[in-house]
């Protein structure tokens, strides 16, 4: 039997970049040997698009739903989550709760044009503890964003008793990265690795803590240019460049951390 591939631990499938030509995409990963892609929401207005797209691709397109901190109001605009922007989106979760698996996408993000007062920080929190509350009782992991935001979304995670958590492009100083790796937690690391500062990361985290993700359609290998889930073995090679290891064996790690993380890919994934 062929070694299982690449799964693809945090995309945004839905986006609408996507719409036109989903389909394509899903099979240029198909053909590319990736194992799943585990889908990613940011709001409410989302769920019912990421989880037609695991009916639609079922077996190999996997949901999440959870709400990001950082809401779009329009594609020009952008805003720091509320806790109502939370309530809108509890109902959707508990219909679908069987079928996900994870809370996701969700975490902080304290980037200054976004969220530069202690209120809009402090809701923040607020909607991330909420979640993770809510992830504790569907006994479901975390697929979790912290921009600007390593050490509190850490701090955090841990305060709250986070077990199963996946930070995903984490911006974070590698030292802080570390006190995740001793809670358990994994990180997952995108194609734009090969022109990121976070090539430190890689070299100082243990091959038992990472996952590979695309979070496509942003974080490929060029700026700018629409990122898809079959570039996932392009930060599969890059990751066995910095290890000095064949990537055969980042595929497999990485693949097994994914099956630990997200204990219900083994429902999608044949090991």
């Amino acid at each position: 039997m062929a070694a299982v591939g690449p799964v693809d631990c945090h995309c945004h499938l839905a986006a609408p970049c996507f719409q036109p030509d989903v389909a394509a995409v899903v099979r240029a990963a198909e053909e590319a040997a990736v194992a799943a892609l585990v889908v990613v929401a940011e709001q409410a207005a989302e769920f019912r698009r990421v989880m037609e797209l695991s009916e639609r691709f079922s077996g190999f397109v996997v949901p999440c739903l959870g709400v990001h901190p950082i809401q779009e109001v329009s594609p020009e605009e952008q805003r720091s989550v509320t806790v109502k922007d939370l309530e809108a989106a509890l109902p959707l979760i508990e219909l679908y709760k069987d079928k996900l698996v994870a809370i996701g996408e969700v975490g902080l993000d304290f980037t200054p044009r976004f969220a530069s007062m202690d209120e809009q920080k402090e809701e923040q929190r607020q909607v991330l503890i909420k979640q993770v509350e809510l992830a504790r009782r569907l006994d479901l992991p975390l697929n979790v964003h912290s921009r600007s935001a390593g050490r509190p979304t850490i701090n955090l995670l841990k305060e709250q008793g986070a077990s199963k958590v996946l930070l995903h492009a984490f911006d974070g100083k590698p030292s802080v990265a570390m006190e995740g790796v001793k809670a358990g937690y994994y990180f997952s690391i995108p194609p734009s690795i090969i022109r990121s500062e976070q090539q430190k990361l890689v070299k100082l985290l243990p091959l038992e803590s990472i996952c590979l993700e695309t979070d496509s359609p942003a974080l490929g290998p060029e700026k700018q240019v629409r990122n898809e889930p079959k570039n996932i073995y392009i930060a599969a090679e890059y990751i066995a460049k910095i290890k000095g290891i064949p990537v055969e064996e980042v595929i497999e790690v990485t693949t097994q951390n994914a099956l630990k993380v997200f204990p219900k890919l083994r429902n999608f994934v044949r090991v």
